[in-house]
């Protein structure tokens, strides 16, 4: 059986200490007690490690070995139009499973304003979700979650060398062969409006679909990073 993984704030002289909110976490939500054999991480490195004292305020661990390293994978990147806050974060936790390398929460012009005006406050429960999630998932590091951004900048700013929009008119995404870093675009209810689709495509943006049927927000971005993934890690597995 798998050991549970462990984000740390600092490793040094063969001991690793988690505090704050994460201690508390450790403590009264995930149970970890004295004693058990963990894997800690600082983001950057893990290692096999054993849990020493474990309290609300502080939990400290002594480093028994590093880790063989992971395998680098291609980057996958996912702007997500914000949403009703329950779907999104969903989103967030399901995309921080699939191993995405940041989360931009995106605002598109049929955005819901009042969601976007409130979206910055989140911002730290959403870092919260994917902190659990990525050590739920045994990742090395948790993905970041970027400020609100408006589409233009986020189609703008953006330097991948594959860069999809998703897209019901586009090939299937499936065809597409993701480079050493993809961004994916996922639209609101109501999909994207003319202007958004010619800047994405001036920007190089390519459409991208996962059929004829019209999908949620949070389900395309899942669907759609799960079949980028597979085929991210299968090319890189050649």
């Amino acid at each position: 059986m798998a050991l549970r993984r462990v984000f740390v704030d600092v490793i040094e002289g063969g001991a690793a200490v988690a505090r704050g909110a994460q201690a508390h976490h450790l403590a009264r939500v995930a149970r970890l007690r004295a004693g058990e054999q963990v894997e800690v991480s600082d983001q950057v490195t893990a290692y096999r490690a054993l849990t020493e004292s474990c309290t609300p305020a502080e939990v400290r661990f002594r480093i028994e070995g590093a880790l063989p390293a992971e395998p680098e994978l291609p980057r996958l990147n996912v702007a997500l139009a914000i949403v009703r806050f329950a779907r999104f974060e969903w989103a967030v936790e399901k995309l921080t499973e699939l191993g995405v390398h940041s989360i931009t929460p995106l605002i598109a012009a049929r955005s819901d304003a009042k969601l976007v005006q409130s979206a910055e406050n989140r911002a730290e429960r959403w870092r919260r979700i994917v902190l659990e999630a990525a050590q739920q998932s045994r990742r090395l590091a948790a993905p970041n979650v970027a400020v609100p951004t408006p589409f233009a900048d986020a189609v703008q700013d953006c330097g991948s060398d594959t860069k999809l929009l998703a897209e019901p008119a586009g090939p299937p995404v499936a065809s597409f062969r993701c480079g050493h870093e993809t961004t994916l675009l996922v639209g609101p209810e109501g999909g994207w409006t003319q202007q958004e689709s010619q800047l994405a495509y001036e920007s190089g943006f390519q459409a991208a679909s996962l059929g004829r049927n019209v999908l949620r927000t949070e389900t395309a971005a899942v669907a759609l990073t799960a079949i980028c993934a597979s085929c991210s890690g299968a090319e890189a597995r050649r």
